[in-house]
């Protein structure tokens, strides 16, 4: 497992003395993460402004309960230990609204009015809360991939490359499309589909070093790549 030990979610699952670290590992995929949360939290009926008062109180209570001993292996991936931990969190806040009696507080919207944030198109509608959050959860990886790429490109100075190539790393330029751009680029078509090419490879890359944080072996690994590719079937790049 070495080459897992310093993911993010390792380095929480080993955190009984390093707390510290762990935190900082945990708040960091608790940033990459948080869309799918709210998500999850406006499916299950509650208005905007609601959802993020609990996303926030969620999150609070989550990175101290996993920090101290709770994020046991044994509790699966990091993708299933968030979404139970979450489900619980919104049970025990129905529990604490119905003693105190504030049911009226809990303002509710119907699924169809949501906005679940998806500036990728909607291949597939989800129906569920769970839907939903699997869906945004694809799509958290798949930005935060794209981010990835991006600085990388950044750093290597070709920044302007990226952003103008940036609409075909999802979905396969066309003939015509590759023609408009190399005229732009004022680059010749072949060299062009190559960075394309290089670029979509990468970015496969990318989505897979994302997971990786959120694992601690291969075999888990693996399953999340497939997870991701079934719930966005289409929108991951492909060669």
């Amino acid at each position: 497992m070495a080459r897992f030990d310093t993911t993010h979610w390792s380095v929480v699952l080993r955190s009984r003395g390093e707390q510290a670290e762990a935190r900082v590992a945990l708040e960091s995929l608790c940033r990459t993460y948080r869309p799918p949360v709210l998500a999850y939290i406006r499916a299950r009926g509650h208005a905007s402004d609601v959802a993020e008062d609990l996303a926030q109180g969620f999150f609070t209570r989550f990175i101290e309960r996993a920090v101290h001993a709770q994020a046991d292996p044994a509790r699966g991936r990091f993708r299933s230990f968030l979404l139970t931990a979450l489900k619980h969190f919104l049970d025990d806040e129905s529990d604490r609204q119905r003693a105190l009696k504030r049911g009226g507080a809990v303002r509710h919207a119907a699924l169809d009015d949501l906005d679940t944030g998806d500036p990728l198109g909607d291949t597939q509608q989800p129906t569920t809360p769970e839907q939903v959050f699997e869906r945004s959860w694809a799509q958290a990886v798949l930005h935060a991939a794209i981010r990835r790429l991006r600085a990388e490109t950044a750093a290597a100075g070709k920044e302007d490359l990226f952003d103008a190539v940036s609409e075909f790393l999802i979905e396969r330029p066309s003939e015509d499309d590759y023609a408009r751009l190399a005229e732009t680029l004022q680059m010749k078509r072949g060299t062009l589909a190559v960075a394309v090419h290089r670029l979509r490879a990468r970015l496969q890359a990318c989505v897979r070093e994302e997971l990786a944080e959120t694992t601690d072996d291969l075999v888990s690994l693996d399953h999340e790549i497939d997870h991701v590719h079934k719930t966005l079937p289409g929108l991951l790049p492909s060669e």
